[in-house]
């Protein structure tokens, strides 16, 4: 069984907070509901020349040229240079090359930077010979702004419950119970039955909006129309009211230490928790180094609870791959692009870096299919969805993190916090 292993966050935030990606009730912020996206004019790939800078960070940056190197077997007119460009450093660097007109031709850009980058016209609409259609749904709304697709998903994670199997039956459980109810009865049950609290979630802080809206979604909440923010609404505040619950009935603490969640999981004080795929390789990891073997079969992964809606609906994260205005080559980069995102290569990119793919039929290749709780997450990632394409998101997802915090730590009520939240995010706007 092939081990994944962490992978560096996608998003502009600080703290590295994983990206988000748009899709909310359906529509893309600033879209037309149901309608396609409007694309780019046509490219021709086939014989397409020229030089290319790529910029990518983290990981992908350093591993991105041995990949590289194999399509310009294919394509030996086009010359691809890779720039590995440091997370915390990024959104700058974009941002600052963009006035001045130096952006690179392809680049590696995290999902919650599309509109923001849209907005200064900096990127290339997407041409329509590209099939949108191969990606999960979720994916590729992130990439479409004011009803205009710019770029491609590249690579996706989504976020699942974790739970230890054998504290799950030792309390009455077999499995994760599918609706919200159940969910909260069998966290409480793990605490009951010697565990110290029964689930971690993360009470507020940089990024908890992306273990909450996966609450908030699977109850039908809408946090965002195509005119703006829609946080104060009734399955909102119930959600946040129940997220809350959690640390108000002492059933989650709220106030965690800092770098325990695998120490807790692997010894059982805390036997469930809500994170993404990378955390299977670091709780096994953790678990051989303490001497605990065949942890694997110790612990299982399921979807996030249904509330009113009826369907898990989970955060979908990940990075786009976009192209650039200013480029001499426009061929060249989208025929890049167009071959990065062949399930084919998808594949060998998966088996490089551990990326999930965002391309559906690789999903159906045996380096995937062979991990049942991989496969899990490649379902989960059928319904997943992310927060709109606004480019002012990350300052009013700021604003949504410290309501959160108060919910978990002072008590303060839904409606108060969704208010605020909504109040906030007024005042910001969309950023259009």
């Amino acid at each position: 069984m092939r081990r994944i292993h962490l992978i560096v966050a996608f998003s502009a935030s600080a703290a590295l907070t994983l990206a988000g990606c748009g899709r909310d009730d359906g529509t893309t912020a600033g879209g037309d509901g149901d309608a396609p996206a409007q694309t780019g004019e046509a490219v021709s790939t086939e014989g397409a020349s020229g030089e290319l800078e790529v910029w990518a960070m983290g990981a992908e940056g350093e591993a991105l040229p041995d990949l590289v190197a194999e399509f310009q077997d294919q394509y030996p007119d086009i010359t691809v240079n890779v720039t590995p460009v440091p997370w915390d450093s990024a959104h700058d660097k974009f941002v600052n090359s963009i006035t001045a007109g130096t952006t690179p031709d392809v680049a590696m850009v995290g999902t919650t930077w599309m509109g923001e980058f849209a907005g200064m016209d900096a990127l290339d609409p997407t041409p329509g010979s590209i099939d949108a259609g191969k990606f999960f749904e979720g994916a590729q709304d992130t990439t479409v702004v004011d009803g205009t697709s710019y770029g491609v998903p590249w690579y996706v994670e989504t976020r699942m419950v974790y739970y230890r199997t054998d504290v799950a039956q030792e309390a009455g459980f077999d499995e994760v119970p599918a609706d919200q109810a159940g969910f909260k009865e069998m966290a409480a049950a793990l605490k009951d039955a010697g565990a110290e609290y029964g689930i971690s979630l993360q009470p507020g802080q940089t990024g908890s909006w992306q273990t909450v809206l996966p609450f908030a979604w699977s109850h039908g909440a809408e946090i965002a129309s195509e005119e703006g923010y829609t946080f104060n609404t009734t399955e909102m505040v119930e959600s946040v009211e129940y997220y809350g619950s959690f640390f108000a009935e002492e059933i989650a603490n709220a106030n965690p230490p800092e770098g325990q969640t695998e120490a807790d999981f692997t010894s059982g004080n805390v036997p469930m928790f809500i994170s993404g795929p990378w955390m299977m390789s670091i709780v096994e990891d953790f678990a051989a180094n303490e001497g605990e073997d065949g942890f694997a079969e110790m612990y299982d992964v399921a979807p996030i609870p249904a509330g009113a809606s009826g369907e898990s609906s989970s955060f979908i994260g990940g990075s786009n791959l976009a192209v650039f205005q200013n480029t001499e080559s426009r061929d060249a980069a989208w025929a890049l692009v167009d071959w990065l995102t062949q399930p084919e290569t998808q594949v060998k990119w998966y088996e490089m870096t551990s990326a999930l793919p965002s391309v559906q039929e690789a999903w159906e290749d045996d380096a995937l299919t062979a991990d049942d709780k991989l496969a899990k997450f490649g379902e989960e990632l059928q319904t997943a969805q992310a927060p709109p394409s606004f480019p002012s998101w990350e300052q009013v997802a700021e604003a949504f993190d410290g309501e959160i915090e108060k919910v978990a730590k002072q008590g303060l009520s839904a409606q108060e916090a969704m208010d605020a939240a909504q109040a906030q995010a007024d005042s910001i706007g969309t950023g259009q």
